[in-house]
């Protein structure tokens, strides 16, 4: 039997990252949490609360709850603007050193796009923007997850055959990790809803990245069809990837004891109880 994947959700902050963020998770039932940091469509790199952070520091080590960080969307270490990826590398440098004050098993970085130049210029620049990062996280400190993207546009990695030469680009270090996005997944062509498709996608990941790579699942159903590159996340089971692909996926071996994320639809906590309650009936079935 698969080891147990805590379940949860990313979390509004305000109040503090441990005032409103744990509060939150405790109102919907989550056994792990995802947070921003800093504003996530902005560059502002915000110093944090001292307090917040070692009250959610020691609130994770004392229950075993996982805690991950999610970058701001502009971070692209793929674009042709200068400007924009100096400021991407100092903001996932924020988000690291931020993450390890509160504890955080990961922060999630996407993997971004070459937008206007050479795929060859683009992954040229995620190697000379990324490996110094990931040689400087101490030991005790959050590993990068790279996420994966849904297959819109010049996206450097939407497959996740394509993951295995976006990692080769990074020397494969040891500190970089997988975060799978199942919405993403099911837009760049993947398809969870047919029969063994969840098997076969992981698989196809297992050998693209090499075992022990997925670090973080984030749980979203799709609003659109598979192969559709559009990034429209729904509600676990009301979208077109269907509770029986997350059922599967909890069987998948290598997923075993890997957190979920719900980043799913829902301005007040009621959806997002309900999809959680919903992923961990599909986990305790299995």
């Amino acid at each position: 039997m698969n080891a147990r994947s805590p379940i949860g959700a990313h979390v509004p902050v305000a109040g503090g990252l441990a005032t409103g963020g744990l509060k939150y998770a405790a109102d919907i039932g989550a056994e792990a949490v995802q947070v921003f940091v800093t504003n996530p469509r902005g560059w502002a790199l915000a110093a944090g609360r001292p307090a917040e952070d070692e009250r959610l520091r020691a609130y994770a080590a004392e229950h075993d709850f996982p805690v991950f960080v999610h970058t701001p969307y502009l971070v692209n270490f793929g674009s042709p603007s200068a400007d924009t990826l100096a400021r991407s590398v100092a903001s996932v440098r924020h988000a690291l050193v931020r993450g390890a004050a509160i504890g955080a098993r990961g922060v999630i970085v996407h993997t971004g796009s070459a937008v206007s130049q050479s795929r060859e210029d683009a992954m040229r620049q995620v190697r000379e923007g990324l490996l110094p990062l990931l040689d400087e996280i101490p030991d005790d400190g959050p590993d990068i997850l790279l996420e994966p993207m849904a297959g819109q546009g010049a996206m450097l990695c939407a497959t996740v055959e394509q993951f295995g030469s976006y990692l080769a680009a990074l020397d494969r270090h040891p500190r970089a990790g997988v975060c799978l996005d199942t919405c993403h997944a099911f837009a760049a062509g993947h398809d969870l809803a047919a029969p063994g498709g969840v098997r076969k996608t992981v698989d196809a990941l297992v050998d693209s990245a090499g075992p022990g790579r997925i670090k973080l699942i984030h749980a979203n159903d799709s609003k659109d069809r598979c192969g559709s590159a559009r990034d429209r996340h729904e509600n676990i089971g009301a979208g077109h990837i269907g509770e029986k692909a997350f059922a599967a996926l909890f069987r998948h071996p290598a997923v075993a004891g890997v957190p979920f994320i719900i980043e799913t639809p829902g301005r007040d906590r009621a959806p997002h109880r309900k999809d959680i309650d919903a992923l961990r009936r599909l986990r305790d079935e299995g």
